[in-house]
């Protein structure tokens, strides 16, 4: 029979697992409903979203679309802020019925130094035109920029958690942080957003979209 350290130790190893999961959900958000085989995908974005860097059919989008064998479209345009973006979301959703909406926005606001307040209220506003489209939202996280130690601005966490979207808060600075995967400083290159595709297949897979 165990020892009462063995059970101690075991007990505590199953709390571990329990704790790292329980993070992992709360961090990436909730199950999302699975995609139907004609379902569309819309890539709303700035410049990370069109692909600048790389060559027409390396953009992340195009990846993605053979990765998860569902049509893909990007509607995106380099250097947007979030105020752009949100006066064309809307006919964007009414064209192409989205199943689920890729958000990633917000970086070019940060570069011209726009009230951080003023950019999560509207990226709030537009989870909300998409739910009421009826379309699912997955939320990209988008690093400051800087030099050295990227991550996502941690508001992206906090209004994700808030609204209860899922979340990939990773791949964009893991990405723009590898020289190697980069087309200039804030661009990744093909490489780059090949690696985004592959994060945000599996993502959807672990999450039960597709």
């Amino acid at each position: 029979m165990p020892t009462k350290r063995g059970l101690q130790q075991a007990l505590f190893g199953l709390l571990m697992v329990v704790t790292v999961a329980l993070t992992a959900c709360s961090e990436s958000g909730p199950k999302m409903q699975p995609l139907e085989r004609d379902a569309v995908v819309l890539a709303f974005g700035d410049s990370l979203t069109y692909g600048t860097g790389a060559k027409r059919g390396q953009s992340y989008p195009e990846v993605l679309a053979e990765l998860i064998e569902r049509p893909v479209i990007t509607e995106a345009v380099p250097g947007e802020t979030t105020a752009d973006a949100q006066l064309r979301l809307q006919p964007a959703l009414d064209e192409h019925q989205p199943a689920l909406v890729i958000l990633c926005l917000g970086g070019n606001d940060m570069l011209r130094k726009r009230d951080r307040a003023a950019m999560y209220a509207r990226l709030d506003a537009m989870i909300s035109t998409i739910q009421a489209q009826g379309a699912q939202v997955l939320l990209l996280g988008v690093p400051e920029p800087k030099l050295i130690g990227l991550a996502a601005e941690p508001g992206y966490a906090a209004l994700a958690k808030r609204r209860n979207v899922p979340f990939e808060a990773d791949v964009l600075a893991d990405v723009l942080s590898e020289r190697a995967l980069k087309a200039d400083p804030i661009h990744p290159n093909a490489e780059g957003y090949r690696q985004i595709a592959e994060t945000i297949a599996e993502f959807l897979r672990e999450r039960g979209a597709i």
